[in-house]
């Protein structure tokens, strides 16, 4: 018999192995049918799968952390056991900003992501409309990159510029408008920036947090009470997750990703992303971009979701308590990540906690939050240390 499971999705391309598992065989294969329902903002598929519209979807990976401690949303038990991305995600600026830039670094074109930064700092101290930047959704890693190159640079990312959150596939249209002066989003919407003429991509993902987590499964305590369901899925997607990575299917997957159900865009520029050939005037090219199951991406870890609630507690989306109440917060964010259940399907055990590393060379060891945050300056959400990357 076979089971049939409601499941949500953006228009993306690190949407490609919830695609492919139903469109290749992957989800049959293990008793499933996967019926994907794609969505218009980060903020429906929150709540949709909160009221049990959705069994499951693709998530950002602060999506579940932020439902379990009910910051900005409903009080929600979501759980992560598998990850779907990393990588992926990338900072584009209107020409007008990146031509204002070069003049502030003296006519020339920033060679890297943190040279981009430095030189923006430089630029914002001689002008006078104010800069706005888009990002998908304060609970993201989106959010949480255009913050941290922001804040690395020196510049404050809620004093010196203005951050607002725009659906993925507005991104360009708000760019070419002029609503905006630069937004960080998911592929393939830098790209279809850079072809179009509107934008110019200045820093990936992985130059940021290298390897970093992007999206999740997300899926309500009710379906891990399931467990030969759970483990049928999860079995799926990470057989959907190794045809995604292989070079041989990116043709195959770039125009099955095209379709107009799911995302409707050029093929091309779903297959730049999975090749890591991004469209950027200085030519650069980053092979570590965006992948779905090499490096053992698939496995959720407490500490990455440590990670994430540390980025919250910085930006002041958590606020401060008394310890044991902020030790109580901190161990929920964690369960919000499940490696014991990846575990049991895949084997494996649970892993000691990796540090995580940042563009600005300062890790989180994965373990105390409270000691990696000293590293930064609160009050200025950036250390001295950071203006200089």
């Amino acid at each position: 018999m076979t089971r049939r499971l409601n499941v949500g999705f953006m228009p993306l391309v690190d949407a490609a192995s919830l695609i492919a598992a139903a469109e290749r065989g992957f989800a049959v294969a293990e008793g499933l049918e996967l019926a994907l329902v794609r969505q218009a903002s980060w903020a429906s598929l929150r709540d949709h799968l909160n009221l049990g519209h959705l069994d499951c979807a693709q998530a950002l990976a602060p999506l579940p952390i932020a439902a379990r401690l009910g910051i900005g949303q409903v009080r929600s038990e979501l759980v992560a056991p598998f990850v779907l991305s990393r990588g992926g995600n990338a900072i584009t600026l209107s020409l007008e900003l990146t031509d204002e830039i070069r003049r502030a670094n003296g006519g020339t074109s920033p060679g890297d992501a943190k040279s981009w930064a430095r030189a923006l700092a430089i630029a914002l101290r001689h002008r006078v409309a104010p800069v706005t930047l888009a990002m998908v959704y304060p609970f993201s890693g989106h959010n949480f990159e255009l913050r941290y190159w922001l804040a690395a640079a020196g510049i404050h990312p809620d004093r010196d510029v203005r951050l607002i959150a725009i659906p993925p596939p507005l991104m360009v249209e708000s760019l070419r408008a002029g609503q905006i002066d630069g937004f960080c989003v998911g592929a393939p919407w830098n790209g279809l920036a850079a072809a179009d003429g509107v934008g110019e991509i200045v820093a990936t993902k992985s130059e940021i947090f290298p390897h970093g987590i992007e999206k999740v499964l997300a899926v309500p305590l009710r379906l891990l009470d399931d467990e030969l369901v759970t483990a049928s899925l999860l079995r799926a997607l990470a057989a959907a997750a190794r045809w995604c990575d292989d070079p041989a299917n990116h043709v195959d997957l770039a125009e099955l990703l095209a379709r107009p159900s799911y995302l409707g865009t050029d093929p091309e520029q779903s297959l730049r992303a999975l090749r890591g050939q991004l469209q950027v005037r200085s030519g650069r090219a980053d092979p570590d971009y965006l992948y779905f199951s090499r490096l053992d991406a698939n496995r959720p870890r407490r500490e990455e979701a440590l990670w994430l609630y540390a980025q919250m507690r910085r930006w002041g989306q958590v606020r401060s308590s008394t310890p044991a109440v902020m030790r109580a917060t901190e161990a929920e964010a964690a369960a919000a990540f499940r490696p014991d259940v990846y575990a049991r399907v895949f084997g494996g055990g649970v892993d000691t906690p990796r540090p995580i590393p940042a563009c600005d060379r300062v890790e989180f060891d994965g373990v105390s939050v409270g000691s990696y945050l000293q590293l930064f300056d609160l009050a200025t959400p950036f250390g001295a240390d950071h203006r200089s990357l």
